[in-house]
């Protein structure tokens, strides 16, 4: 039976290790597709560029764009070079904004976390701030990166969802508590996006494409973190889950 789950592809970062490149996925991820979304995750190399894509989507029930220490490139959204130090990831940044306009254009269930959010607003024509926490008018939202990691991923802050949006209708309820461990954010939206989730301080926390054909949700926070321990965290993977199964069956 676990031959015919559906298959959900994870996107890798490229990262040296040692002298040599390698292509990762974060574990937790994995672990969040099979027992939140009852899929079965297949890493995605960063290799080929978009040349990759349409093979992919050919094979694919389900895809997810995963966190990363890595943050896009500014020049994708015509902003400021990073500051010196800076993680980036050119490699991904070119497989991940190629492959998701084409991924929502043909229904393939889409979802999205935390550097896969900041993705999905590029890819789509939108901006990001690089430093949400020295804004005016914006709270903190890094993590202690001193503190346990239980702590660092422990509930930090509320969003609001948007009134009959897609995290309104799969919690019933109008707003939960998430982690929050980010210092990048949505500066300008994209067009073709809707507001799923807000931040006390105004801070998009999470979107859905506008008249996607398939599942699309794109989140801020860390939904993939001890899926099993968290309603909001499994009602999310279950919907993407769902989603999936709905696409295999076709």
């Amino acid at each position: 039976m676990s031959s015919q789950r559906p298959l959900v592809g994870v996107i890798c970062d490229r990262r040296m290790l040692g002298h040599h490149p390698f292509h990762v996925v974060g574990e937790k991820y994995c672990t969040a597709i099979v027992q939140g979304a009852g899929c079965l995750p297949v890493a995605l190399p960063v290799l080929g560029g978009d040349d990759d894509v349409p093979g992919w989507l050919d094979r694919l029930d389900g895809l997810l764009l995963t966190g990363s220490p890595s943050n896009v490139e500014p020049h994708r959204y015509q902003g400021q070079p990073s500051r010196p130090g800076t993680l980036h990831d050119p490699e991904r940044d070119r497989v991940s904004l190629a492959i998701v306009p084409a991924a929502v254009e043909c229904g393939l269930p889409l979802m999205a976390i935390c550097r896969g959010f900041q993705e999905v607003n590029v890819a789509f024509g939108g901006s990001l701030h690089q430093a949400v926490h020295e804004l005016p008018g914006f709270g903190n939202h890094k993590e202690d990166s001193s503190a346990p990691l239980d702590a660092q991923y422990g509930p930090s802050h509320e969003v609001r969802f948007t009134p009959g949006g897609l995290l309104a209708r799969l919690t019933g309820r109008a707003d939960a508590m998430v982690n929050s461990v980010h210092s990048q954010g949505v500066d300008r939206l994209a067009g073709a996006l809707a507001v799923e989730a807000v931040a006390p301080d105004g801070l998009i926390e999470a979107f859905a494409v506008r008249d996607a054909p398939g599942f699309t949700l794109a989140v801020q926070w860390h939904p993939e973190w001890k899926v099993r321990d968290n309603q909001l965290s499994m009602a999310i993977f279950g919907a993407f889950g769902a989603a999936a199964r709905r696409y295999h069956a076709r």
